[in-house]
């Protein structure tokens, strides 16, 4: 059986092209081929009696995404000369070109648009629509990601590519826990030598969900040490597993976004589950988690469907 590569959008922008030098570095850590894949927006197609106007638009077009691929392939053989590359454009929709490439990929990577402070990924149209409606995992990275961001600084405090990998950083949902999100993280980690952090949330009854009678049966400390030990036996098998990944365990207890993206500040990855939505329903429909994660994480985020 052939291989699953690594896919990588391009579309020229500076963005696309620091997400195909990525996924040369996760094709390499994986030992798969990378794709690069641009998609030419479709114009009117000339019929034989058209002007010669209407062929030489479409000419330009083959032209510029040939330049987009060139830019894109000089790149990543710069960087990372090791990787098996192949280069391909095709025409129509850059969404549905990513959709279907995505059925044929181990990790799909498209770029996201960075911006600075507390705001993180800027995701544009194309890649809400590929994150919401993909089913394989996603990978959205920004303009400014460098290879050495992965890892930690090095002595002198400058970025080292000599240096460990910073955290894996999973955002575990203790309610609705799926073994492909655990798995993608475990094997990030392992890959990578890291550290994979698990970052889960946990929640008490309220007044609305006691039934008759019932006023906490358990208290606030015995719930907390209940979701402790649910929390770590579900790791457990992961542990065994992958017995090279040290696994750190954060729990709290409310929402988790917040200290998701906490912990995504110091983080080489984070990655987060999205359940794949009932019925024809599109948009980025991609949970309060996953969607802080997007938008806020300074790192890139690994977005992975589930059903």
């Amino acid at each position: 059986m052939p291989l699953r590569p690594v896919i990588a959008g391009v579309d020229g922008s500076p963005e696309s092209v620091t997400a195909a030098e990525w996924a040369a570095w996760e094709a390499l850590r994986r030992d798969v081929p990378l794709r690069l894949l641009h998609a030419r927006r479709r114009g009117p197609h000339p019929a034989s009696s058209a002007p010669a106007t209407a062929v030489s638009a479409r000419e330009v077009r083959r032209r510029r995404a040939r330049s987009i691929l060139r830019e894109a392939e000089s790149r990543v053989r710069a960087t990372t000369p090791g990787v098996r590359l192949t280069a391909e454009q095709c025409e129509g929709s850059a969404t549905a070109a990513l959709l279907r490439a995505a059925e044929q990929a181990e990790v799909l990577v498209i770029g996201s648009r960075g911006l600075s402070g507390f705001t993180g990924l800027l995701v544009g149209s194309v890649a809400q629509e590929v994150v919401a409606r993909v089913s394989r995992p996603v990978v959205l990275v920004r303009a400014d990601e460098r290879f050495e961001d992965e890892r930690l600084p090095g002595k002198d405090g400058r970025p080292s590519v000599r240096a460990p990998h910073r955290d894996v950083v999973l955002g575990l949902n203790l309610g609705d826990p799926c073994d492909e999100v655990i798995e993608f993280a475990f094997e990030a980690a392992d890959l990578r030598d890291a550290r994979l952090r698990v970052v889960s949330a946990w929640t008490g009854p309220s007044v609305l969900t006691l039934g008759p009678g019932e006023i906490g049966l358990v208290d606030h400390r015995g719930r907390e040490a209940e979701w402790h030990g649910f929390l770590s036996a579900l790791l457990c098998v992961w542990r065994e597993r992958y017995p090279r990944v040290t696994v750190a365990e954060t729990l709290v207890e409310g929402g988790a976004a917040t200290p998701l993206v906490g912990a995504a500040a110091g983080a080489g990855l984070v990655v987060v589950g999205r359940r794949a939505p009932e019925g024809p329903r599109f948009g980025p429909h991609a949970g309060p988690v996953a969607h802080a994660a997007i938008h806020h994480a300074t790192c890139p985020v690994a977005v992975i469907p589930h059903s």
